[in-house]
């Protein structure tokens, strides 16, 4: 959590200092979901991401210094410059891509996993998503393809109770995105998606669920993004109040895990303080590493680019 934090905050001040092309989507505020979930994965399960995907890319342990090469537009980058923020994937590490299409990374996962399924893998994928995303016909015809054929896939809703600047309650009747599991036979959780411990717990269940070969299950993760749905300043468009965001910033998920380590003797503070110094030491240097990175070569422009 400390890792994406750290990471995303250099990015926010990066983008408005004017140094990043692109559009940036902040994860800061929601780190519990990306670690829980990813520390209950095996280096072979697979991820699906969104446009809001650095801290999945981070916890399922994409480098710093591939992802903000790929921010500055370098040529070093997880995807050489090509992608951007919106598209960083690293298939070594079963990250495959963030996705500027809402919903888009979920017929992928179950693509992923019926391929584990005709290969007699066990491994499994997983694909975040959004409130917003369960309108999308992707993601029913996800969900119903997945439940229908038993594929091993897990979906999590990270519920940040916004689809862009529209409310939850702008856009579906519903209070429990979960529910929606059920239309398709599938068991969903409900977690606090501010508490690692409890999202961990929780993709645990899921995970050994789909390894089994019992099926996909949901978990929505209810959570809250801090910063604006694109950047830090945003729009300056007043869709929620400075004290909601200020509600929420009081669950910080980092100080309640750094709470209860030190209550229950897991960590000394002094620790936990080393663990912010040596990640903010590596930032540094993989921001150093993207400035002095290439641009990508004009001539290599059709590399990669085709057409069917």
């Amino acid at each position: 959590m400390v890792r994406i934090r750290l990471f995303e905050t250099e990015a926010g001040k990066l983008m408005e200092a004017g140094k990043l092309p692109g559009f940036l989507h902040l994860y800061v505020g929601q780190e519990a979901v990306a670690a829980g979930v990813m520390a209950a994965l095996r280096d072979d399960d697979q991820i699906t991401s969104t446009h809001r995907g650095h801290g999945h890319a981070v916890a399922k342990g994409v480098g710093f210094r591939e992802m903000y090469a790929e921010l500055y537009g370098r040529v070093t980058g997880a995807c050489l410059g090509r992608g951007g923020s919106m598209h960083i994937n690293d298939l070594t590490r079963g990250m495959l891509g963030a996705n500027g299409i809402v919903g888009a990374g979920v017929p992928i996962a179950v693509g992923a996993a019926f391929a584990a399924r005709y290969k007699g893998e066990d491994s499994v994928a997983v694909t975040f998503f959004g409130d917003g995303a369960t309108n999308i016909g992707t993601f029913h015809e996800g969900a119903n393809m997945a439940a229908i054929l038993g594929l091993p896939v897990v979906f999590v809703c990270e519920n940040n109770g916004y689809a862009e600047f529209t409310p939850q309650s702008g856009h579906m009747l519903l209070t429990d995105v979960a529910d929606r599991a059920a239309a398709y036979g599938m068991p969903s959780v409900i977690v606090d998606g501010m508490d690692a411990v409890a999202v961990h717990r929780a993709a645990t269940e899921a995970v050994a669920r789909a390894r089994s070969g019992a099926g996909p299950m949901m978990i929505e993760a209810k959570t809250y993004r801090y910063f604006d749905h694109q950047g830090v300043k945003g729009l300056r468009h007043p869709y929620r109040s400075d004290e909601e965001v200020a509600e929420w910033r009081a669950r910080d998920p980092i100080d309640l895990i750094e709470a209860r380590a030190v209550a229950d003797g897991t960590a000394t503070r002094a620790e936990l303080d080393d663990v912010w110094r040596r990640t903010r030491d590596e930032i540094a240097q993989a921001i150093a590493y993207a400035e002095a990175s290439p641009l990508p070569d004009p001539a290599d422009l059709l590399l990669n680019v085709y057409s069917g």
